[in-house]
């Protein structure tokens, strides 16, 4: 068998791979002088040197693993000035092969390291994989895998590591290599054994071994083979609750969710309180149900009251939901075990803003802030928000402007605008919306968007008509510039534009529920087409069940179809999810038709005090009470 390669330029070798060189050296000596001295100028003088000096000054050069391996079982050279002096030679790892310095295992390691500079990877792959198989030194087959794995040769690398595990059957880099070039290749049954003796090596630490296999597998395209991997390997140790998680997180990604359930469940009944269990079968369960996902996740902290992280995915969950009072309360709890931990304080205090909790949001958000947070200005925007809520708005005009840059900077300015609207400043704030420059098309429709509310607010709906249309003229397909404008042609009983506009949102984003919701609610408060309006409302209930907007409109659109009974009940849930004024409208003039008049008295005094200027709660009071 010959080697055949071309080394520098035009020069053409072809050595038997074991053959003794002697003369052949002295051959090729001018062309490997002319590489080394383009390699390595320190060698410019190279052809004044013994053949063992030469090699030496190379070994040391080059460097790799391998090359120490030869120097410190070469013969030591005499010293050019000292007559016949030897330098010490390091010790020798008896525990590797002692090794020749012959010319051919000389030649084979300066052809590769040579080939290796110039980015002859091919030429440096096959002379190590020889070199190795030779002298079988386990650095030199870590050599050979690592120059083959840099020219990206997948076949070579693995016959590269084939031979240092051939050698180092115990090396446990060795194995790994090898395992993550037979992944890597899509080679996955060729990786079982070495996996398999991989996850014993671990010995007490096996667990953690099945826990690494996810992000092993991560990148491969065939997910069910990857799953039958990790069955084979998990199907020797069944009582191990760590290789039952690993089948079933592989499960989930095959989207196998009901054997992803039962694994993982087998995995909780061998360690009950495993929280990492009990977290992802909480991520199978929300797939189908965020309600079934928060029983089971109540029943595994109430066992378990210190797995933090299960109360603060519960916590999330809750959040999820809208069940803003319980998820705060999980909060508070875990605050009070975790005062230094911020994220919780800052979930506190947004919960609460949402809660309409303004003072509790406004005490949590302050003590965040003077505690010197990393993102100030987020605070600040939603300290604004907060004064905002306790309709202070010369505070909140002060927190907004206060919000330097950041992901918040143009939030708090689109507010510091609409508060000015709110001041009755509509010149200051179409001013302050003018000075924005925009960065992106998204920025400017929310800049459009805002300009349009400080129009409505000053009730000039043909403003804001306007300048919806002239923004619609340039980006006709703007679904939220569509929807904005069908609500303001709502206010100038431009019905048909209405119509128009909510349909073609609905045909680009079919998913858009608030459009369906609109459309549907629109058609209902005219008591006009009220079963196209039920159908539309009810595919807007689906997109967004909770949506406590998208309840009433269902509760009002049975109310105009004559059943009170069920109108009730959309809008208790309505109401109960969201004290708004409008909700409390409708939930009144249904209670009032049913004679239940105390109880509808009850809640419109109550929404008058938080909303005396809504129009539409102004308007049903007026109306029924005549």
């Amino acid at each position: 068998m010959t080697q055949k390669s071309r080394l520098g330029s035009g020069v053409s070798i072809a050595a038997p791979v074991r053959r003794p060189l002697h003369g052949r050296v002295a051959a090729f000596g001018a062309s490997l002088l002319c590489l080394g001295a383009a390699c390595a100028p320190g060698l410019a003088q190279a052809g004044q040197m013994p053949p063992d000096v030469l090699a030496r000054t190379w070994i040391a050069q080059v460097g790799g693993e391998a090359g120490p391996a030869l120097l410190a079982q070469a013969p030591a050279p005499a010293d050019a000035k000292g007559a016949g002096e030897a330098a010490p030679a390091p010790a020798a790892d008896p525990r590797l092969p002692r090794i020749e310095l012959s010319r051919q295992v000389m030649f084979q390691y300066l052809l590769a390291e040579i080939s290796v500079q110039r980015g002859r990877f091919d030429i440096a792959t096959a002379a190590l994989n020889d070199l190795a198989k030779s002298t079988r030194d386990p650095r030199i087959a870590a050599r050979a895998t690592e120059v083959a794995l840099r020219a990206g040769a997948f076949k070579q690398a693995v016959d590269a590591a084939g031979i240092w595990l051939s050698i180092d059957p115990d090396s446990t880099q060795a194995r790994q290599t090898m395992v993550a070039l037979l992944v890597n290749g899509g080679q996955l049954n060729a990786a079982v054994p070495h996996l398999e003796r991989l996850l014993v090596n671990e010995g007490e630490n096996i667990g953690r071994g099945f826990l690494q296999l996810a992000s092993l597998f991560a990148k491969q395209p065939d997910r069910a083979a990857v799953l039958g991997v990790v069955r084979a390997l998990a199907a020797k140790h069944p009582r191990l609750r760590e290789a039952r998680l690993a089948v079933a997180q592989a499960a989930w990604t095959t989207q196998d969710f009901a054997l992803a359930l039962s694994e993982v469940r087998e995995a909780q009944r061998i360690s009950p309180d495993w929280e990492l269990a009990a977290l992802f079968e909480t991520q199978i369960l929300a797939r189908r149900s965020n309600a079934e996902a928060m029983v089971q996740l109540q029943k595994f902290v109430t066992a378990n009251p210190k797995a933090t992280e299960a109360r603060m995915n519960l916590a999330r969950l809750y959040a999820t939901e809208n069940r803003l009072p319980e998820a705060r309360r999980e909060f508070e709890r875990l605050a009070t075990d975790f005062p230094e931990n911020a994220e919780l304080g800052l979930a506190i205090g947004l919960l609460s803003l949402q809660l309409e909790d303004f003072d509790t949001a406004d005490r949590q958000l302050r003590k965040l802030l003077d505690a010197g947070p990393k993102d100030p200005d987020m605070l600040r925007y939603y300290l604004g928000r907060t004064a905002e809520g306790r309709r202070r708005l010369g505070d909140a005009l002060k927190w907004y402007r206060a919000v330097e840059s950041g992901q918040q900077r143009m939030p708090a300015q689109l507010a510091e605008a609409s508060v000015l609207a709110r001041q009755g400043r509509t010149k200051e704030a179409r001013e302050a919306l003018r000075r924005i420059v925009p960065d992106s098309l998204d920025q400017r429709v929310q800049l459009i968007l805002t300009e349009s509310q400080v129009l409505r607010d000053a009730k000039d709906f043909q403003g804001a008509f306007d300048l919806l249309g002239e923004a619609l003229a340039k980006t006709p397909d703007t679904a939220d510039l569509l929807y904005d404008q069908a609500l303001v042609a709502e206010r100038l009983g431009r019905f048909d534009i209405t119509e128009k506009n909510l349909a073609r949102v609905i045909e680009i984003r079919p998913d858009h529920a608030h459009a369906h919701n609109a459309l549907g609610y629109t058609l209902a408060d005219r008591n006009v087409r009220l079963d196209e309006a039920l159908k539309l409302i009810e595919t807007a209930l689906k997109l967004a069940p909770e949506d406590p907007y998208i309840l009433d409109s269902m509760g009002w659109v049975f109310f105009r179809m004559g059943d009170s009974a069920k109108a009730l009940d959309f809008l208790r849930r309505a109401y109960k999810r969201k004290r708004d004024a409008e909700i409390a409208a409708h939930l009144g003039e249904v209670l009032w038709s049913q004679g239940q008049r105390e109880e509808a008295l009850r809640i419109w005094e109550d929404a008058l005090k938080a909303s005396p200027d809504n129009e539409v709660l102004q308007g049903t009071v007026n109306r029924l009470r005549k």
